[in-house]
This record gives C-alpha cells, sequence and structure tokens, in this order.
C-alpha cells in the first residue's frame, strides 16, 4: 500500500518564533503541511528551531520593530514562494513591561506597544500582497490580558485591548476578499515570558526612587509572587499552537479562540462580572495589598 501523501498547505510565516508560542506554532504548522517561514531575532535562535524538527522550516531574521527587517523578511518570503503567495501570517511576537503606570517610563510604555502592537501592523501591511495572492488567512496571537488586567500589567493589556481591535478592524476591511483574521488569546502556557516577566518585574522595581518603592512595594511583591504561581501550573504551548493551526486550516475558522491554562475561566469573569467585582477577584487571587477604608 502506498503511504498517503502528506498535504501541501503552502507558506506562512511566523513571527517571534525563537521560543515558546512562536516555536510551537513553527513546529505544528510543519507537521500539518505548511512550509514555515520562521522569524527568529537571530541566527542562533533559527539553528536551535530547525535541529528541533525534520520539517520544511526556514528561520528569517526579523525585528518588527525595524521597518528595514521587516521589508527584507517580506521580500525574502516573496522570492521563496512566487506567484502562490502565502496562506498565512501569524503575528506572535510580543514583550512583557511591567510597572506601575504613576511611575512606568513613557519610553517603556511605546515599547510596549511597539512591539506589541504597531510590529504587528506592519508586518500585517507588509505581508498582506503576498496573503492576498495566496488567499491566505491572518492570525494574531493576542492575550487573556487583552480581556482582563493585572496591576503593573497595565502597558502590557493596553497592547493586547488595542489587538482586539485592530483584529476586529482587519476582519472588516479585508473581507470582501475572504481573508479571515482571527485572534488567538492565550492563558497560562509553557513559556520563557514568566522567566523574562520577573526579570522585569526585578529590574523595574531596582530603577523605582524612594516614592515609588514607599508606595508600590508591596504591590510589586504580591504581582511578583502571582506571576510566580502562574509560571507554576500551566498548559504546554502547543495547546496555544494547535488553536492557531485550526484557524489556519479550518474550512470555518473562529474569530476568536482561547487556550492555555485558566483561558476560559478568565475570559467568562472578564465578560460577566461587573467591574468592582471583577477588580475584587484579582485583588484577591493576586493577595493586593488591601483597599483604604
Amino acid at each position: 500500500m502506498n503511504k498517503q501523501a502528506e498535504p501541501d498547505r503552502g507558506a506562512v510565516f511566523i513571527t517571534g518564533s525563537s521560543t515558546g508560542i512562536g516555536a510551537a506554532c513553527a513546529l505544528r504548522l510543519a507537521d500539518e503541511g505548511f512550509s514555515v517561514f520562521a522569524g527568529v531575532r537571530n541566527e542562533a535562535d533559527g539553528e536551535a528551531l530547525e535541529q528541533r524538527t525534520t520539517r520544511p522550516v526556514r528561520p528569517v531574521l526579523i525585528d518588527v520593530t525595524d521597518a528595514g527587517l521587516i521589508a527584507a523578511a517580506a521580500a525574502t518570503v516573496a522570492d521563496a514562494v512566487g506567484d502562490a503567495g502565502v496562506a498565512g501570517i501569524v503575528n506572535n511576537a510580543g514583550i512583557v513591561r511591567p510597572g506601575p503606570l504613576e511611575f512606568q517610563p513613557l519610553d517603556d510604555f511605546r515599547r510596549q506597544l511597539e512591539v506589541n502592537l504597531f510590529g504587528h501592523l506592519a508586518v500585517t501591511q507588509a505581508f498582506l500582497p503576498l496573503v492576498r495572492k495566496g488567499q491566505g488567512r491572518i492570525v494574531n496571537v493576542g492575550s487573556i490580558g487583552g480581556r482582563l488586567v493585572l496591576p503593573l500589567h497595565g502597558a502590557y493589556s493596553a497592547s493586547k485591548f488595542a489587538m482586539e481591535a485592530l483584529s476586529d478592524a482587519l476582519r472588516l476591511e479585508l473581507r470582501q476578499w475572504s481573508i479571515h483574521v482571527s485572534l488567538v488569546d492565550p492563558g497560562g502556557s509553557d513559556t520563557a515570558i514568566f522567566g523574562k516577566t520577573l526579570k522585569a518585574i526585578d529590574e523595574m522595581k531596582a530603577r523605582l526612587d524612594t516614592e515609588g518603592i514607599t508606595l508600590y512595594d508591596a504591590q510589586v511583591d504580591a504581582v511578583r509572587k502571582l506571576v510566580e504561581k502562574t509560571a507554576a501550573d500551566t498548559a504546554p504551548a502547543d495547546h496555544v499552537a494547535k488553536a492557531v493551526a485550526h484557524a489556519l486550516i479550518a474550512k470555518k475558522p473562529k474569530t476568536r479562540y482561547l487556550a492555555g491554562k485558566g483561558a476560559k475561566a478568565i475570559a467568562v469573569a472578564a465578560k460577566t462580572l461587573p467591574d468592582h467585582l471583577k477588580d475584587l477577584v484579582v485583588a484577591h487571587e493576586a493577595d493586593l495589598p488591601a483597599a483604604a477604608s
């Protein structure tokens, strides 16, 4: 009996593929029959990703805040796929810049939006001609933090709430060409972001002046413990990659997906609870300092 031919689903470009969700997406989509162009920040990350699979995964250097590198990545993919275009792009790159908004440097806030929001739009703009040519799809990786905010994560959630609007607008604007746009909101997933967040919290605390420490020390410590607790109970990153694959392959993809530990429960709470109850739940879960009476 002849072995059944593996599907050829076309090419897909993914940002933030060095580790975590992006790497999981690259590996799963390659297994699903896509030719994967994996956006990475450096050659070493690309080589490490290639060693994890025998499937067609081609690293492409990119920084989503660098217009020149975005254009070069789009040109590299265009040269490789020719008239076939791409079957999809996955906007996944992201960072966390924690801090109390009262003391957060505006440059930190801007950097958060540059990577998590403006960078995704810039990549989408560069690759849309290839998506249209290939009758492809767009998948944006958001966060459950785009539905429910944690203290000290205002900048991060601002970028993720904005991704909700960006995805909605793209879905409507691209509807006439039947270009599907899906948003995947991960909950707790086994990625390097937690370690990076803990490091960023420590660095942020070290930069606070005396007044900032006096006002926010207890809150910073409480949120740090919550991040540690969340990091210890996560779902595999492939849970998110599975949702991304469905958004790219399904005949009728969803406009929104929830994946990862606690995502569905948090989404329900964010949608159904009034603000004062949401605040109480978050304050209790994070063991925040009690409100002044």
